[in-house]
C-alpha cells in the first residue's frame, strides 16, 4: 500500500515527472549494486587502448576486448512482493493524475502512460497511444535498438593501416565519438612503434570518414548541443574541455582529429610529408594500430545519464551499420524502427528522424516509451540492462542531479529521462512502489507557452489528496479537449510536408 503524498507529478525546467514509491524502497538499490562497481571498474581497466599491445582477446573474437559482466535481472531483485500484491480500487491513479495533466501551464497537448512492468498492464492512460514529439526521451529508443542489434559488449574501433610499404597510413574512423586526446595519443605510439620496426620514419597521412553517409551536420544546423555528425572525431568536438552539456563546436572534427594524430606521430619521430587529406582508406591494407571505445552498455549508460547527443547520434549509425543500412539520419532512423518492430513495440505512428530528440519530426507515443522501458526489464533481455543502469536518478546524478531536491521524496527514487526542447517537455522512466511493483512511465507535453508557465504546474510537490493504493490497471480516455486537440494534431501532422 502506498503512504500518503508519493504520487506526485513534479519537475524542473519544465520537465514533467511522477513519483509512485514509498517506504524504504529505492530505485538505486537493485541496479546501484556491486554488480555494477564491478562493471565499471573492468570498462575503467580497459579504456585506455591504443593499438597492437592493448588488443586483449575477448572470447571468440581475437583482438577485441573481452565485454564487462553482464547485469543480473532487474525483476529478480525484487522478488514475488508485486504478484502477491492485492487488486487496489479502480481509477485511483486517475483521481490524481487526471487534475494534474490538466494544469493550464502545461500547454493543450498532453498525454500520459503508466504500466506494471511485470505484466505489462496499463495502469493509467491519457491519449497514451498519441505520436508526440520525445525530444531527448527518444535516446531510450536509440539504446534499445542498438543493444539489441550490437549487444553490451560491442566497442567501436578506431584504426589506423598502411599500404604494403608502409609509406602511406590512413586513419580510419569508425563512429567513435568518445575518442579523447589521450587515446589518440597512445593510438600514435602504437602507430609509430609498428613504423619503426619497419624502419620507415617518413608518412603521407589521409583520414577516412566513409564509414557514414549523407549529410554531416543536423538539421538543427550550427548549435552547440550537436557537432557535426562524423564516423572520426575527439572528444566529441568539443573545443572548451568539457564533457557533457552544451559546448563550443569543431566544424571539421574529422580534420581537426586527423591533425591532432599528425602531430602526435611527429612527437613520436615520424614526420608526414604533407598535412593530412581525406580519404578512402586502400582495400589491401594491414592495419598497424587500434583502439576501441568502452563497451556499449557503458555508452548506452552516458549517452542517458548526461542526455548526450553526439553520443546518441553514434549509436544510432552503429545500429544502421550493423542492420546493413547507410549510416545516415535517414538509414539510421529506420534501422531503429526495424529494430524496435522486432522486439513487438508499436511502431506505427513513430518516426525517427534522428537518434538524439533535437529534430522536431521525431515522433514516439507514451505507450511505446513505457514499452521500451519495460522491455529494457525483463529478465530475459539482460542485454537491454543498461538503459535502465543509465537513467538518470532523481536528485543525485545526469541530467535529474539538480532536479527532485529540497527534501522531495522524489529524491533516489525516480529513474528517468529527460526531454525539453522549445515548447516540449517530456520524461519517461521507473520506480518502485512500496508493495514491490516495478512500474515505468512516460509523460509527453507539447506546445507549452513557456517555462514561467510550465514550471510551476509542473513542480507541485504533492497532491491534495493521498493516494493509499494504485489503481487497477484500467485505460483512462483522458480529457476531452485532449482528445480533441490530439486528433487535430495528427491531421496536421499526416498532411504536413515531410523532409526526404
Amino acid at each position: 500500500m502506498l503512504e500518503p503524498k508519493v504520487v506526485q507529478l513534479t519537475a524542473g525546467s519544465a520537465v514533467l515527472g511522477l513519483v509512485l514509491a514509498a517506504g524504504a524502497v529505492t530505485l538505486a538499490g537493485p541496479w546501484d549494486s556491486g554488480q555494477r562497481t564491478a562493471e565499471r571498474a573492468v570498462a575503467a581497466a580497459q579504456a585506455r587502448t591504443g593499438g597492437a599491445h592493448h588488443q586483449a582477446a575477448g572470447p571468440g573474437r581475437p583482438g577485441v576486448p573481452a565485454p564487462a559482466p553482464s547485469a543480473p535481472g532487474v525483476l529478480t531483485t525484487l522478488g514475488d512482493t508485486a504478484a502477491k500484491a492485492a487488486a487496489p480500487p479502480p481509477g485511483a491513479l486517475a483521481a490524481v493524475l487526471d487534475p494534474l495533466l490538466a494544469a493550464p501551464g502545461l500547454g493543450p497537448l498532453r498525454t500520459a502512460s503508466v504500466i506494471d512492468v511485470a505484466t505489462g498492464k496499463q495502469l493509467y492512460g491519457n491519449g497514451a497511444a498519441a505520436p508526440m514529439t520525445p525530444a531527448s526521451t527518444i535516446k531510450i529508443a536509440t539504446s534499445v535498438a542498438a543493444l539489441t542489434a550490437l549487444g553490451p559488449d560491442h566497442r567501436i574501433p578506431t584504426t589506423v593501416v598502411a599500404t604494403p610499404d608502409a609509406r602511406r597510413l590512413t586513419l580510419v574512423g569508425g563512429g567513435d565519438p568518445t575518442l579523447d586526446t589521450a587515446r589518440l595519443r597512445a593510438l600514435a605510439a602504437d602507430t609509430a612503434r609498428a613504423l619503426r620496426g619497419r624502419g620507415v620514419t617518413s608518412v603521407r597521412l589521409a583520414y577516412d570518414t566513409s564509414r557514414y553517409a549523407g549529410p554531416g551536420r543536423h538539421p538543427i544546423g550550427v548549435n552547440d548541443n550537436i557537432a557535426p555528425v562524423t564516423a572520426l572525431m575527439t572528444n566529441e568536438g568539443r573545443l572548451d574541455g568539457s564533457t557533457s552539456g552544451p559546448a563550443p563546436r569543431s566544424a571539421d572534427p574529422a580534420g581537426d582529429t586527423a591533425r591532432a594524430f599528425a602531430d602526435l606521430l611527429t612527437r613520436q619521430g615520424v614526420a608526414t610529408e604533407a598535412a593530412p587529406a581525406p580519404a578512402r582508406a586502400p582495400e589491401k591494407a594491414t592495419m598497424l594500430a587500434r583502439t576501441w571505445s568502452q563497451p556499449l552498455s557503458a555508452l548506452v549508460e552516458h549517452t542517458l545519464t548526461h542526455s548526450d547527443n553526439d553520443l546518441a547520434e553514434a549509436l544510432a549509425r552503429q545500429t544502421a551499420l550493423a542492420s546493413g543500412r547507410p549510416a545516415s539520419f535517414q538509414g539510421a532512423g529506420r534501422a531503429v524502427a526495424d529494430r524496435l518492430r522486432e522486439l513487438g513495440l508499436p511502431v506505427k505512428g513513430a518516426r525517427f528522424a534522428d537518434g538524439s530528440g533535437l529534430d522536431r519530426h521525431d515522433r514516439l507515443s507514451a505507450t511505446m516509451l513505457t514499452g521500451l522501458l519495460a522491455r529494457a526489464a525483463d529478465p530475459a533481455r539482460p542485454e537491454l540492462r543498461p538503459v535502465l543502469t543509465g537513467l538518470p536518478v532523481g536528485g543525485f546524478t545526469g541530467t535529474l542531479k539538480d532536479r527532485y531536491a529540497d527534501g522531495s521524496p522524489g529524491a533516489g527514487l525516480i529513474r528517468a529521462k529527460t526531454g525539453t526542447l522549445s515548447g516540449v517537455n517530456a520524461l519517461a522512466g521507473t520506480v518502485v512502489t512500496a508493495d514491490g511493483r516495478l512500474l515505468a512511465f512516460a509523460f509527453l507535453a507539447d506546445r507549452t507557452s513557456s517555462p514561467h508557465t510550465a514550471q510551476p504546474a509542473l513542480e507541485q510537490q504533492e497532491t491534495p489528496r493521498a493516494v493509499r493504493v494504485l489503481g487497477r490497471p484500467r485505460l483512462v480516455a483522458g480529457l476531452p479537449e485532449n482528445r480533441r486537440l490530439l486528433v487535430a494534431e495528427r491531421r496536421r501532422h499526416r498532411h504536413a510536408p515531410q523532409r526526404p
